[in-house]
C-alpha cells in the first residue's frame, strides 16, 4: 500500500481529483459554506457541485491540507483522501 501524503497545493490537488474522475463538491447544507469533498463518477445525492475556484476559496479560509494516496495496495489509482488541520499528517 502506498504511503499517504499531505499537500496544500491547489495544482496538485486538482490534477489528483481529475485524475480520478473528482469534482469538486461540498456536503449540501442549509447555510453558507459546507464540508469540502471530492465527488467521484456520477454525482451522489447528498453532495452539491461547486467549481474549483469556490472550492479553494473554502479550503483556504479553513486552514485545511489534503491527505491523499497516490495508489492502492492492488497497485491501481487510490481514491483515499479526506482534510485535514494544517500542520496535521492524519
Amino acid at each position: 500500500m502506498s504511503e499517504a501524503k499531505t499537500t496544500t497545493n491547489h495544482d496538485d490537488i486538482r490534477k489528483w481529483a481529475e485524475e480520478r474522475d473528482g469534482h469538486p463538491a461540498v456536503v449540501r447544507t442549509k447555510g453558507e459554506g459546507g464540508i469540502l469533498r471530492i465527488d467521484f463518477g456520477d454525482p451522489e445525492e447528498t453532495l452539491e457541485p461547486i467549481e474549483w475556484d469556490e472550492f479553494f476559496r473554502i479550503f483556504d479560509e479553513n486552514d485545511l491540507a489534503f491527505l491523499y494516496q497516490d495508489e492502492a495496495g492492488s497497485g491501481g489509482k487510490s481514491r483515499f483522501n479526506k482534510f485535514v488541520e494544517r500542520g496535521r499528517n492524519a
